[in-house]
């Protein structure tokens, strides 16, 4: 086998790889890669209709991949909506993602906790995202849960929350503290400041 059949062999695992991926931008990101690889293999080889095939799977991802990357801090794209912390749908999407949740946070209960704040994040009719907090006093209010699902991991959706700070200063807080112990945590990208274990925003006065 040649560098050339190499490359073309390359190409095709990359495709693959990317079927399997559950994350909606890497599966963008690598399906291009492989693609623009088999370009330059099936050109060499001189196969010119797997070469348009793999053109226009380019020209695809690459518009998917704009779209994606100019909408992930779009608030017209993402919305917040507020639900009770008993909501029968918000504890449908906790026990469906009960296994991926305990794996990103390992300290969270979903056992009712008095004073707790409900918000899920939306795409559309889609949930991308769940943020759980309650009052822990003195003005703090306390992220039980912030969980973001698996298509949408790449993003931040959480971020929609804390932008509109509203939501808490309405109910008088001045501090937001991410959950201790939350695995791959993106707080500082939004403006929290790491304190010990977790991380807090300090919000504007209300």
């Amino acid at each position: 086998m040649n560098w050339l059949e190499l490359v073309g062999w390359a190409g095709s695992a990359l495709l693959v790889w990317s079927l399997v991926q559950t994350r909606i931008l890497r599966l963008r990101a690598v399906n291009l890669i492989g693609s623009l690889v088999l370009i330059g293999y099936n050109a060499a080889v001189q196969v010119w209709p797997m070469v348009g095939l793999n053109v226009v799977l380019s020209v695809i991802n690459i518009w998917y991949l704009r779209r994606l990357l100019a909408t992930r801090h779009d608030e017209q794209t993402y919305q917040v909506v507020e639900v009770g912390a008993d909501d029968a749908f918000l504890a449908h999407t906790l026990r469906v993602h009960a296994a991926d949740i305990a794996r990103f946070n390992p300290g969270f209960r979903p056992e009712p906790v008095p004073g707790r704040s409900a918000f899920l994040v939306v795409r559309a009719d889609e949930v991308v995202g769940v943020v759980l907090a309650h009052d822990a006093g003195e003005g703090v209010a306390q992220v039980d849960l912030d969980y973001v699902t698996p298509a949408f991991r790449d993003f931040t959706p959480g971020e929609f929350v804390y932008r509109r700070s509203s939501l808490f200063t309405d109910r008088g807080f001045r501090r937001v503290v991410s959950p201790p112990g939350m695995r791959a945590p993106y707080y500082r990208r939004i403006g929290f400041r790491p304190h010990g274990p977790s991380y807090v925003l300090d919000l504007p006065d209300g």
